[in-house]
């Protein structure tokens, strides 16, 4: 960094360089993070850590042509500026897309613990494992973070905001003679982690595994937990993107207002619901509450401002990066399905013959729907009772097939990531075992 000019004048120098050097518009996005990890490993703390670290993203248009650098730490701008000006004489021309507005700081979200917090968090849940599983081997990693986002340009947009979560991942490891198990499960809210209720997860995979069962293959109910089924609405994220409607790669391009799933499924978007907040995407719109699907039936498709504007709309907010070095796309942000009205007990108590699905091995389907995975940790339903766990089985079917037929949703919604989902039951679906 130039001597003399602090992070925060940062984003102001580099628009007034770029418009010296020639472009007639340009954008600043600037992440700040801070985090403080601390990691348990065989059951005993193992690492402490602090980081801290500022990527800054210069993007510009030089007759329409764009340029995107990226630089990390202490920067010069005259660096920042060359390498974007560069990599604008390689591009085409495009239409100009920046949000107009002025200044405006949100109100910070979350409140940092401190690290004996989070160490007495970690001990307090080896401990609860460990008093009824002495012989399992525990891992937790817990992590406080606080990033902040800023994003300016040249047409007087200037909007920031601080966000601290804490976040949580428990895994149990047990050794029986030949058989081993690994269990795990994360949590991230703000201000506070509950240790018990996370352990309690564990400890129930624990107890429902202490039995081993045999199932047949073919084609029966299958009931993936909030944890697992995330793989399912992934899927759906995906055909709900605007960018695949545009390429015409989404098999609902041409779904908007057409029933497409079982009615019991709702899908929306809240930027200030659970352990996250988003007031705006990377291109600076404002995020908003949106339903994209309703009843079963296709409301909305997410879109950037390019994308938005391609498909005679506008941007839905939903314009973020995958990294800085990245041009906007359009992404879901704290995406929600509307839990339904059983139990996960009840779910697992409405099954005659199938499997409960905890962790999977591999991918997820993909925008075809298609899947085919492992099952890392399942159980076998049995006469509505889980009789012990299964090895050795894979799960497969069609998505979109699957939500059309009968579909159940659990009262049990918990955040998996960004996304808040309750337990589902997908009937079926097609069970291979060894």
């Amino acid at each position: 960094m130039l001597p003399g000019l602090s992070d925060d004048l940062l984003a102001e120098k580099l628009i007034d360089l770029a418009l010296k050097r020639g472009a007639e518009a340009a954008e600043v996005l600037q992440s700040r993070s801070r985090s403080r990890p601390v990691f348990f490993e065989a059951n005993r703390l193992k690492q402490l850590e602090s980081s801290a670290a500022l990527g800054t993203a210069l993007r510009l248009w030089v007759n329409g042509r764009p340029g995107l650098a990226v630089a990390y730490g202490n920067v010069d701008p005259e660096a920042i500026i060359d390498k974007a000006l560069a990599i604008s004489d390689l591009n085409d021309p495009e239409t100009i897309e920046l949000v107009e507005g002025g200044r405006h700081r949100y109100p910070d979200m979350g409140q940092e613990v401190p690290v004996e917090q989070l160490i007495e968090w970690g001990e307090g849940m080896i401990d609860r494992i460990r008093s009824a599983y002495p012989e399992v081997i525990c891992g937790v990693d817990l992590e406080c973070d606080v990033e902040t986002t800023r994003i300016l340009n040249t047409k007087g947009l200037d909007c920031r905001y601080s966000d601290a979560t804490l976040s949580s991942y428990l895994s149990a490891d047990w050794v029986r003679g030949d058989d081993f198990l690994s269990v795990s499960d994360g949590q991230t809210q703000r201000d506070s982690l509950d240790g018990e209720a996370l352990s309690d997860q564990v400890l129930q995979r624990l107890a429902w595994a202490e039995r081993a069962a045999t199932i047949n293959s073919g084609r029966m109910p299958v009931i993936f937990t909030a944890k697992a089924a995330d793989m399912v609405w992934d899927t759906l994220q995906s055909a709900l993107s605007g960018k695949r409607v545009l390429e015409r790669s989404s098999p609902w391009s041409n779904a908007l207002g057409e029933q497409m799933t079982s009615s019991r499924i709702t899908l929306r978007q809240d930027p200030e619901a659970g352990p996250f907040s988003c007031p705006f995407d990377d291109e600076g719109t404002p995020t908003q509450r949106l339903v994209f699907i309703e009843n079963g039936v296709v409301n909305l498709f997410y879109c950037d401002r390019t994308v938005g504007r391609s498909l005679g709309a506008e941007s839905t907010g939903n314009g973020f990066r995958p990294g800085l070095g990245s041009y906007p796309t359009p992404s879901l942000y704290n995406t929600l399905v509307q839990p339904g009205a059983k139990s996960l007990d009840e779910l697992i108590a409405s099954v005659e013959n199938g499997v409960l699905v905890d962790q999977i091995l591999g991918g997820g389907a993909g925008i075809s729907g298609d899947f085919s995975v492992n099952i890392d940790l399942g159980y076998r339903i049995h006469r509505g009772q889980l009789v012990g766990r299964v090895k050795d089985t894979m799960v497969a079917g069609n998505i979109y097939t699957a939500l059309k037929d009968r579909v159940e949703l659990g009262s049990d919604g918990d955040w998996n990531g960004s996304c808040y989902t309750p337990s589902v039951l997908l009937d079926g679906l097609s069970i291979t075992s060894g």
